[in-house]
């Protein structure tokens, strides 16, 4: 292999993790290639342009924290921001530290295979491209590839099909038409109020409700963003040591939501409804971890449901009852409760009765057809692991990433694991990840990899592989956490449960990113104790 094929550290994807890790490693003197299935930057907020996308993390705590002069002069215009300002701040991005020039576009890495003898990955991409990197880190995101529903006679709908995790570039106009939304989790509860507004009819069809909360979003204002600017550095350390990575509007209550007066939940309740965002689950220090304390912020949810929606059977069906408050992804909404006292909105419920399959002009299911000229597909995600899987990542003995997570996940840290040297995983299966702010777990992740590389090379160390001891201790450890927490109940994507043969196990990290933060501290400061650290630079050489 050439030369210029020949380099220290491939990356895939290009969203916020990748961008900040070519930023580290090139910073750091490490020759590193970015590829990017997309035509552009923006991972995440690249794929993702559904009518109503927008963040759930405050855009003040939802943006990069290592360049002050980058944090002082971002403006962001809303207290929540929407795709296409998130996609702008990312192109900015990589315009401002000129990163594009080490990024491919409109490639996907399809194999990486662990050449044993030489310590390195062995690359090829679908554009027939090869290179060699001692290496490889995956930055593809937890929520980056489609889940495709198993529909019968799905490719039979002679209208039009949208999926809202792969949405066309191009703004899809439903003024005057039939419309259809299949699912009620967090991309549907965004968009289905701006199709609403645009579409002759819209119907949306519902299996399992949604906890969702209203967002409360407004345009930024000149005070709100002083606040921040002016204290950014503590305030960026108080979410660091957090535990979901974000600061609340309103602080959370230590103690038991059953250890106060109902009229004193009441207040605290109504308090944090008004405020809007994550606020409620964190009103009491039991939500997620008590059925009685959980059920009392439940009813009271269900009550506003039930006080916003006009038609009683509606409110009834829109009313969570299977599941705890927040165990599926508490969802941030403007106006979706509202939206189903349009009068060209309806609900199905398709719990008991399934869809039957689509037909050339719409669906059936229930024994009744309905006609659409479009129909959305709000079906979530093969989240955490589905992309790491779709690449042929093979390690140690030929052993593929596939074979050896077949009962689901196995990590030390969500960062490495065992017999795949050299291979990372960004906010993978292990670490707080989808739990916390996505912004403050990446930074740390990126920069805990960095520094190890950089150790590496200072030692002048081959290679890092998790042993398989400190592996099973932390996996059984993230386990351990969730089943202390309500999330276990829930058949969520947190357990893989919305893929059909997907393994459950529950894959996010819940011991709060402070004391994650620490523990990864703690490892690398005793000379990465849990991982194997072997043979030099000059050896792997030797073997090639």
């Amino acid at each position: 292999m050439s030369e210029q094929n020949k380099v220290d550290a491939v990356v895939v994807g290009a969203g916020f993790s990748g961008l900040y890790l070519l930023h580290l490693l090139r910073k750091n003197g490490f020759s590193t290639r970015v590829f990017e299935r997309g035509d552009d930057v923006g991972g995440t907020w690249y794929w993702n342009r559904y009518p109503g996308a927008r963040c759930d993390v405050e855009s003040m705590q939802y943006s990069y924290s290592f360049d002050e002069e980058l944090q002082q002069e971002w403006r962001w215009p809303e207290k929540y921001s929407s795709q296409p300002e998130i996609l702008a701040y990312l192109q900015h991005v990589a315009e401002r530290f000129d990163l594009r020039k080490d990024i491919t576009l409109e490639t996907a890495v399809t194999s990486a295979h662990y050449d044993e003898a030489a310590k390195r990955w062995d690359i090829e991409t679908d554009t027939g491209e090869q290179v060699s990197a001692q290496f490889f880190i995956m930055a593809t995101g937890c929520i980056s590839t489609a889940n495709m529903p198993n529909i019968p006679n799905i490719d039979g709908f002679t209208g039009n099909i949208y999926h809202t995790g792969n949405w066309p570039h191009e703004k899809i106009d439903f003024t005057g038409q039939r419309v259809a939304v299949i699912g009620t989790g967090s991309s549907a509860i965004q968009s289905i109020p701006v199709i609403a507004a645009e579409a002759a009819h819209l119907t949306v069809f519902q299996r399992t409700p949604h906890w969702t909360v209203p967002a409360r979003n407004v345009p930024m204002t000149d005070e709100y963003e002083r606040s921040w600017k002016d204290d950014y550095a503590e305030k960026r350390a108080n979410m660091r040591g957090s535990m979901s990575g974000s600061l609340r509007a309103v602080a959370p209550i230590d103690v038991s939501a059953l250890d106060v007066t109902d009229e004193e939940r009441e207040e605290a309740y109504r308090e944090r409804w008004a405020a809007g965002g994550m606020t409620l689950l964190r009103s009491y220090n039991d939500l997620l971890t008590s059925n009685e304390a959980n059920e009392t912020a439940a009813s009271w949810v269900r009550q506003r449901i039930k006080a916003t929606v006009n038609d009683p059977k509606t409110a009834e069906l829109l009313a969570p009852k299977t599941y705890p408050l927040g165990t599926k992804r508490l969802c941030l909404d403007t106006d979706y409760y509202e939206t189903y006292n349009r009068d060209n909105v309806d609900l199905v419920d398709i719990a008991s009765a399934p869809i039957d399959r689509l037909t050339a002009t719409g669906l059936e299911t229930g024994g009744r057809t309905y006609e659409f000229d479009s129909i959305v597909l709000a079906t979530g995600f093969d989240a955490m692991t589905g992309t790491l899987l779709r690449v042929d990542i093979q390690g140690r003995g030929g052993l593929t990433l596939k074979e050896k997570w077949h009962a689901g996940p196995r990590t030390y840290l969500g960062l490495m694991t065992e017999g795949f040297p050299n291979l990372f995983t960004i906010t993978g299966p292990g670490s707080p990840s989808v739990k916390s702010n996505m912004l403050t777990s990446i930074e740390q992740h990126a920069e805990w990899v960095t520094d190890a590389l950089i150790r590496l090379r200072d030692q002048n160390i081959a290679s890092m592989e998790a042993e398989r001891a400190a592996e099973d201790d932390w996996t059984d450890h993230v386990q351990e956490v969730a089943d202390q927490t309500l999330f276990p109940k829930a058949n969520s994507w947190y357990m893989g449960a919305n893929i059909p043969g997907k393994p459950r196990l529950f894959m996010p990290y819940l011991g709060g990113v402070g004391a994650y933060r620490e523990r990864c501290d703690e490892i690398a400061a005793a000379g990465y104790e849990g991982f194997r650290l072997e043979g030099s630079e000059a050896d792997a050489a030797a073997a090639e």
